[in-house]
Order: structure tokens, then C-alpha cells, then sequence
């Protein structure tokens, strides 16, 4: 199933319309018979490593892009007094896909990367032949009146812009710290994470790449109608995952609502995985990936 040269990747850079310089790590990308691009959107503080032990398992025929979203990764933040508005992440995947999409399109999109893929495919639904969401359909509505989230956002901001990054003395600290929030994270893919995913300060200490501001919660709460209205626009086959042992996971009568709004939805639910379903069992998700591209 695996190919050597599927192992590892090519970092690119790529100017996108919206202004801002992404990394991409890509696969089989000087293999121009690579016709059937994968483009793979990792989650909330999360980055395009993320995906590397699921990409080795994968057959050797797809052109494979993983992007740091904005703010995440080696990709551009938006600097100061900007913000990460939802969209703003559906208008970089669309200039990326738009640069470096082959002839057929498919998208995988875990959690976070979920919605923002579902939302793309829901605004240019001729251009995607798959789409896969990992644990992708959005948070349970909150009931939080919008004025006091507001207040809550611009009080969050000025708490995290003075809050000083957490650091950790090394490589193998830091891979600690994802292992005690991910207990079912092998130890060595911990510590390949930890390595992709902090920089070295001044100091000689490691802190993770991805801006603070992601840890403040947005002014615009996620609204099921609004995401319903992207799902229902989705033309092409959808592959919903669920981690078995996902803490993450809706109940069954709300998840099936939910489904329901896909013309073409099949449900598979990955055993020995949780959330971080991509790390937990790479091997078998490459395997139902594959599987659901090839069916026609």
C-alpha cells in the first residue's frame, strides 16, 4: 500500500490572492501523472505534519498537499490588529486549490479543517470530486447571545497579546505536553510533532509556532443554519469519520441531523482512534480514504 516516495514530503511556500505566504508540504509533486490532487486541511493548533504517518500509507498515485493553515505551522500570521475570521481560512484554501489543484480534486478535512473544507466545497461544488470530514461538522451550538461573546473576544485579546508564550526546555518537553492532552499519541510521533511544531527562542527553549490568538475565542458563534446552508450545496460523495473513542463525537440523534443535510453521505467510524483520529490509526484511515476515492 505504502510507496518510499510518499514518505516525505516537499516544503513549499505559495503566495496565495488573500495576501499571505503559505507553507505546503507536498507529495509526488514533480510526478506530473499525478492527476488526482489530495488536498488534506489539518485542525485547531494542529499543522500539516499532522498528516505525514497517515500520507505513508497511502497508494503512490495521488499529488498529496498539506498546508499550514494561517497562523499555524510555518505559514504567515496576520500580524497585528488582525484577526482569524472563519472565512478568511476558505478564501486561502481556495487560492491554494486554485494554484495547485490538478486535473481531479479531493479534500480531507479534520475537525476545524472539517468545516472550512465542507464551507469551500459548499461554494465551488463543481471543483471537488470527494470530500472526507474527520470529525468535521462543527461544535455543538452555544447559547452565549452574541454581545457577550463580543465582550468576552476584545477582553481575550488583551489577555493573550500581554500573556507570555509557554516554553519548554526541549524537544522531548514539548512532545510531553502533546502527549497529556492526545494519551492515545504514539511517544515517537510525539516527539516528530514536537519537533515540526515549536521553534527555538533566543533562549535555546521551545515554544509551539502557532499564534496565541487562536486560543481566544472568535466573536461569531458557530450557527448550525449557517453551516447547514454550505452542507446542503455539496454535489460530490462525502466520507463522515468518527473516532471510536472520540470524546468529540455527537450523539447519535444530532450527528445524524447533521448527516442528513449531505445529498451522498456514508458513515464510517474508525476503531482504536479518538479525535486525533490521523495520528491514532494512520494505516487504517489511509485505508478507508483509499477506499472511498476509488469508488465510483
Amino acid at each position: 500500500m505504502s510507496d518510499p516516495a510518499n514518505r516525505e514530503p516537499v516544503a513549499r511556500k505559495i503566495e496565495l490572492a488573500t495576501g499571505l505566504t503559505y507553507n505546503v508540504l507536498e507529495w509526488g509533486g514533480d510526478d506530473l501523472s499525478r492527476t488526482h490532487t489530495l488536498v488534506l486541511v489539518h485542525g485547531f493548533l494542529d499543522l500539516a505534519w499532522g498528516w505525514a504517518p497517515m500520507v505513508r500509507n497511502l497508494p503512490p498515485h495521488y499529488h498529496v498537499i498539506a498546508p499550514d493553515m494561517r497562523g499555524h505551522g510555518d505559514s504567515d500570521r496576520v500580524g497585528a490588529g488582525g484577526y482569524y475570521y472563519f472565512f478568511d481560512y476558505v478564501a486561502d484554501l481556495h487560492s491554494l486549490i486554485d494554484q495547485l489543484g490538478r486535473d481531479t480534486v479531493s479534500v480531507v478535512g479534520h475537525s476545524m479543517g472539517g468545516s472550512i473544507s465542507s464551507y469551500y466545497t459548499g461554494s465551488y461544488p463543481k471543483t471537488v470530486h470527494r470530500l472526507a470530514l474527520l470529525e468535521g461538522m462543527g461544535p455543538p451550538e452555544q447559547a452565549t447571545p452574541v454581545p457577550d461573546r463580543l465582550v468576552a473576544w476584545v477582553t481575550s485579546w488583551k489577555k493573550t497579546r500581554a500573556r507570555a508564550l509557554r516554553e519548554y526546555p526541549d524537544i522531548a518537553a514539548a512532545a510531553d505536553r502533546l502527549g497529556k492532552h492526545d494519551p492515545l499519541l504514539d511517544p515517537a510521533l510525539a516527539l516528530e510533532l514536537a519537533e515540526h511544531g515549536t521553534r527555538v527562542t533566543e533562549a535555546g527553549t521551545r515554544v509551539f509556532k502557532h499564534d496565541q490568538m487562536h486560543l481566544t475565542m472568535g466573536p461569531y458563534p458557530f450557527r448550525l443554519e449557517v453551516a447547514r446552508s454550505f452542507w446542503q450545496r455539496v454535489t460530490c460523495p462525502v466520507l463522515l469519520v468518527e473516532g471510536a473513542e472520540s470524546k468529540m463525537r455527537h450523539h447519535k440523534d444530532e450527528a445524524q441531523s447533521r448527516y442528513a443535510s449531505f445529498a451522498d453521505a456514508r458513515q464510517e467510524v474508525l476503531q482504536g482512534a479518538a479525535h486525533m483520529m490521523q495520528r491514532h490509526q494512520p494505516a487504517a484511515l489511509a485505508k478507508l480514504l483509499t477506499t472511498f476515492l476509488a469508488d465510483q
